[in-house]
C-alpha cells in the first residue's frame, strides 16, 4: 500500500505528527503507520508498547479527540503501530 491522502508512513513517532492526525480528523480520516519507511517497507519500532500507551494520550490531551491506536507484530517479529483517525463529525 502506497502513501496517499489517507495513509502516512513514519519510521518513528514524533509529537509533530499530531498535526497529521488533526488533518485526518478534519478531512476524510486516515491512518499513520509508525515503523514504516516511506516506500511502505516495515522497519519496526523498539518502543511499541510504550507508544501504544503514549500516542492515544497525546491525541486526547493535545487535540481533544479519540483515535484508534493498535500495535501489530509481523511474522519476522517487528512491532509497528497503526493509528487510525476517523473524520470528525459534529454533533455525533
Amino acid at each position: 500500500m502506497a502513501e496517499n491522502q489517507n495513509v502516512e508512513y513514519k519510521e518513528s513517532w514524533r509529537d509533530e505528527y499530531l498535526k497529521w492526525i488533526c488533518g485526518f480528523a478534519n478531512a476524510q480520516g486516515g491512518t499513520i503507520y509508525i515503523g514504516f519507511r516511506d516506500d511502505g517497507s516495515i522497519v519496526g519500532v523498539k518502543n511499541a508498547k510504550k507508544l501504544l500507551e503514549d500516542i492515544p494520550n497525546k491525541i486526547q490531551t493535545g487535540l481533544g479527540i479519540v483515535a484508534e491506536v493498535n500495535m501489530h507484530t509481523t511474522t519476522d517479529g517487528l512491532d509497528y503501530i497503526e493509528s487510525y483517525q476517523p473524520p470528525f463529525q459534529m454533533g455525533v
